[in-house]
């Protein structure tokens, strides 16, 4: 993760200054199975009838969210719950943003409460990390524009070691709008670095190249493991721009079906999902979907994640939460 200092309102890195989450970029192997395992280690904690934990007490955890969210906004805010951290959730509706107050004077505010993190949504690539500039707290990007989306790349991975037994080696056909995902651009960055295969499929026009390999034919996806789907991005489309000829064509064309698919196969897709377009209500609500799996993964992984940044790793999750 990135090593960052706040000095006189500028950024600076010298040693033992502040770990933020902006990218999947800022993670090395080491960093991505040393989380997985944490997650793990959440996850059968999260089994016992009293599933509270004490590890973050005392610690402020401050969501910032200019967009729209269900799973992400929930989840982070119930990983801090879930570590007796106390959360403060700001959204920019109903807030001085309305009245046009930068992110910066946002932030300064944000930050003039003393949180230990600020977990950032925007819909501005960039945002994160103008957001670390001028904090002292630790800095977690919950989406960033058609940037990023690190801990959604965090959670697939993990979906599919839990489905597989193993990352190394799994082919994953992403398929649909890569041309606006944040999510495509950090899962396929997340792969790269544990062995993983991508591939990235869809029409032409929603498909850029540069990225991983790439097929406009749909049959491609009978070579993957995983069939990880997403959805039109609408909100961050020009307007008046037409990518595809209709929804309906792009269903017929690209649209994940029972007759795609082969056995064993796994499904994912990160939400929300638009049944009927991108994938089949029979495809969603199938044995081969990981869908809900997802969702349950994006909580420990997030508790993960904030544990990772306020604490001193592995060995204190032993001695503080009793989980080998």
């Amino acid at each position: 993760m990135t090593d960052l200092r706040i000095v006189g309102g500028e950024l600076v890195p010298p040693a033992g200054g502040r770990r933020h989450l902006l990218s999947v970029a800022d993670l090395t192997r080491e960093d991505l199975e040393r989380l997985l395992s944490t997650a793990r280690s959440f996850a059968r904690s999260q089994e016992r009838e009293t599933k509270k934990l004490p590890t973050l007490r005392g610690r402020l955890v401050v969501n910032l969210f200019y967009e729209s969210s269900t799973r992400t906004a929930s989840s982070f805010e119930l990983a801090a719950k879930r570590l007796s951290a106390d959360t403060l959730t700001v959204k920019s509706s109903g807030s001085s943003v309305d009245k046009g107050e930068s992110l910066k004077d946002t932030t300064l505010t944000l930050s003039a409460y003393d949180p230990d993190v600020i977990v950032i949504r925007h819909p501005e690539a960039g945002a994160a990390e103008l957001v670390s500039r001028h904090t002292g707290a630790h800095v977690v990007n919950a989406g960033d524009g058609k940037h990023q989306h690190p801990t959604q790349a965090l959670l697939d991975l993990y979906t599919m070691c839990e489905a597989f037994g193993r990352l190394d080696g799994l082919r994953v056909a992403i398929v649909g709008d890569v041309l606006h995902s944040r999510v495509a651009r950090s899962l396929v960055q997340a792969l790269d670095l544990v062995g993983a295969e991508s591939i990235l499929v869809g029409p032409p026009t929603l498909v850029p190249t540069g990225l991983a390999p790439v097929s406009h034919d749909i049959a491609a996806i009978r070579d993957a493991d995983v069939v990880y789907v997403l959805r039109m991005q609408r909100e961050r489309m020009l307007a008046g721009a037409n990518f595809v000829p209709s929804l309906r064509e792009y269903s017929d064309l690209w649209g994940i079906t029972p007759a795609r698919l082969r056995d064993g196969q796994r499904v994912m897709h990160p939400g929300p999902m638009n049944r009927g377009v991108e994938i089949e209500s029979s495809v969603a609500d199938s044995r081969a979907s990981l869908v809900v799996d997802q969702v349950r993964a994006g909580l420990v992984v997030r508790m993960a994640v904030l544990y990772d940044l306020l604490t001193a790793g592995p060995v204190a999750l032993e001695a503080e939460v009793g989980v080998a």
